[in-house]
């Protein structure tokens, strides 16, 4: 029993944190991927909200709420485990710590309320956004399965986004399910196992003029956010920006680090580009990493002894040769258009070798142009943590001691004709904070980007509900900077979401197997004319023609493919890339006074019942 609370009366036992803590874990599950069951985002908080509603906690509440927690968040991030054996423990490492913020949260909500009297309404919804804040930002942050995420497909109400951010849509759903538990008759909670069958009332800290008035409030504000959501969609005044194609490979990541694949890699990519080039695209984006030949930069008066003690493994005379250089730029030359290719650099100086996770622009006529090197990098993935200061600790991980890519020093801009295009690698699309960043910095340069580009490589997660995730995640990114986004994904899923958050079906989508395909019946000297005509039906018969399919309705995936469309452009400005998290930081804030007030409260209490004995 929390020593913040009062102790009139007995608390339920422990079974009702353990189904409560469960039933919110499995509908919280369900209401993303895979089911994609958005309305259980709006039920899926009722369960914890009714033990904060409790006017005595039951028993060891927060162990059961940690362990059913636990439970679900690792059935969510299961696709972790996809990519590699290796990633079995990350995985259950990132659940068990990501499971400790819903007995955190109830114990934030509950000291609000029953100890300084905080309404409900606003306590819950306030501990909600802090840790899905904090969440964004401990241990260099994941910002997924948000609350307001389930809510992707409500257009109008996630507009409220580019105010706060989509903490601001999570605030919203939070103080909605907070009325429907105050509005559940205490008779059915009894039944359920979820209120002490001699309490027919709720608790003196809930009144019923305080339920009233939070689901008024609820009322009101959601009718706001919708009004707003309406009027802000009916601002937009969409322009014709850059016509984009983005190119999709299909290849696993184990594939990927196989130097014997990179050649076909390389082929089957080009092929692609040959498909967009008949489209006459301005910009064509290749997934991240997906050029396999890495570009290497040397500095400036480094002999070859000076190379082989910083790079051992790549010959001195590597560093000198142009190859990858001309190939991007016969690339570009031959399309025709502005590439943005995902590649590793290699930088090699006196002290050190750093790798970069790169994107670059490549131009017709001016060869490589642009770079821009990943700033936000994957813990376990790309880097591990405090490897520079205890190198020991590569030692507890499968990896090398030189295992790793350096982080980027900065954001970058690439400018293709009149269009400011802003590159975003992997999961940096996912981190609020970042892309907000990074718009809010190009506008004061006077750069502000026409469109986000992210170049991801989800061949990890073999087409897994990570894929949805991920882009249902990067919709968010859109609306809160008001700037569309293209997708370039390896596996998919790739995508053009416009400035509303919208994912735009693309004029065009090529099936790049169904072309591949042809072209090798067409060169097989092993059929016969009347085969090879068999074969070229059987293909055109199974050609997709969509990037959704149209039985499921699910985003299609696992394929080569090439989608082309003209990015709508906005011109709407945005109150968050302005002002950032100050919403959902002062959320945080208080959930720490609240946090700090209530263990102080509990000690002076304790000290004061030792010197009383």
């Amino acid at each position: 029993m929390s020593t913040t609370e009062p102790t009139t009366t007995l608390g339920l036992p422990s079974r009702a944190a353990w189904t409560a803590g469960a039933a919110s874990a499995l509908l919280t599950w369900a209401a993303f991927f895979p089911f994609d069951w958005g309305v259980l985002g709006w039920i899926a908080p009722v369960p914890l909200i009714v033990l904060v509603r409790l006017p005595v906690p039951p028993h060891r509440i927060s162990l059961p709420l940690y362990l059913t927690t636990l439970v679900g968040t690792a059935a969510s991030l299961q696709w972790m485990r996809l990519g590699d054996t290796w990633m079995i423990p990350a995985w259950l490492s990132l659940s068990a710590y990501l499971a400790i913020y819903t007995p955190l949260l109830v114990a934030v909500a509950r000291t609000a309320v029953h100890r300084f009297r905080v309404p409900i309404g606003v306590a819950v919804p306030l501990a909600w956004v802090a840790t899905e804040y904090a969440k964004a930002h401990v241990m260099t942050g994941l910002a997924w399965y948000f609350l307001g995420h389930t809510q992707y497909r409500f257009v109008e109400l996630i507009q409220v986004s580019d105010l706060v951010g989509a903490y601001g849509v999570s605030f919203l759903v939070a103080l909605a399910a907070t009325s429907l538990a105050l509005a559940l008759p205490t008779s059915w909670l009894s039944r359920c196992g979820w209120w002490p069958a001699d309490e027919g009332n709720p608790s003196p800290s809930v009144s019923p003029r305080q339920t009233s008035t939070t689901i008024i409030a609820t009322l009101v504000l959601i009718g706001l956010a919708l009004g707003y959501g309406t009027l802000r969609r009916g601002q937009a005044q969409f322009t014709s920006g850059p016509r984009v194609a983005l190119v999709q490979g299909n290849f696993t990541s184990s594939l990927k680090h196989d130097p014997e694949a990179f050649a076909n890699i390389y082929r089957v990519h080009r092929r692609l580009t040959g498909l967009a080039v008949q489209e006459q695209p301005d910009v064509i984006v290749w997934p991240e990493t997906m050029f396999r030949y890495p570009l290497l930069e040397a500095a400036e008066g480094l002999d070859d002894e000076q190379l082989r003690e910083v790079a051992p493994r790549i010959p001195p005379g590597d560093w000198k040769k142009t190859d990858v250089r001309d190939l991007l730029g016969d690339l570009a030359a031959e399309s025709g258009a502005g590439l943005i290719v995902g590649l590793e650099r290699f930088q090699a100086d006196r002290k050190q070798l750093r790798v970069f996770n790169s994107a670059v622009l490549v131009q017709p006529g001016n060869g490589l142009a642009a770079d821009y090197d990943k700033i936000h990098r994957v813990p376990f993935g790309e880097y591990i943590p405090l490897a520079d200061t205890l190198p020991w600790l590569h030692r507890l991980t499968p990896f090398p001691a030189d295992f790793g890519i350096s982080a980027g020093n900065s954001a970058t801009v690439f400018q293709h004709g009149e269009w400011h295009l802003a590159p975003l690698i992997c999961f940096e699309d996912t981190v609020p904070h970042l892309v907000r960043g990074v718009v809010a910095g190009a506008r004061q340069q006077k750069r502000a980007p026409d469109v986000l580009v992210n170049l991801t490589n989800d061949g990890w997660f073999h087409g897994s509900s990570e894929l949805d995730q991920h882009l249902v995640t990067a919709v968010f990114r859109s609306v809160e900077c008001r700037t569309p986004m293209v997708r370039a994904v390896n596996t998919g899923i790739s995508a053009i979401i416009d400035g509303d958050g919208v994912i735009r079906t693309p004029t065009i989508f090529i099936d790049g197997d169904a072309e591949i395909a042809l072209e090798t019946a067409a060169r097989d000297p092993s059929l016969s004319d009347v085969e090879r005509e068999e074969r070229k039906t059987s293909i055109e018969q199974a050609r997709r023609t969509g990037h959704r399919n149209p039985m499921t309705g699910r985003w299609r995936r696992q394929l080569n493919a090439v989608l082309v469309d003209v990015v709508p452009l906005d011109s709407r400005q945005s109150l968050y890339v302005r002002t950032g998290d100050w919403f959902a930081a002062l959320c945080l804030l208080a959930s720490m006074v609240i946090i700090v007030a209530g263990l102080s409260g509990a000690w002076r209490r304790r000290r004061a019942t030792a010197n009383g004995q």
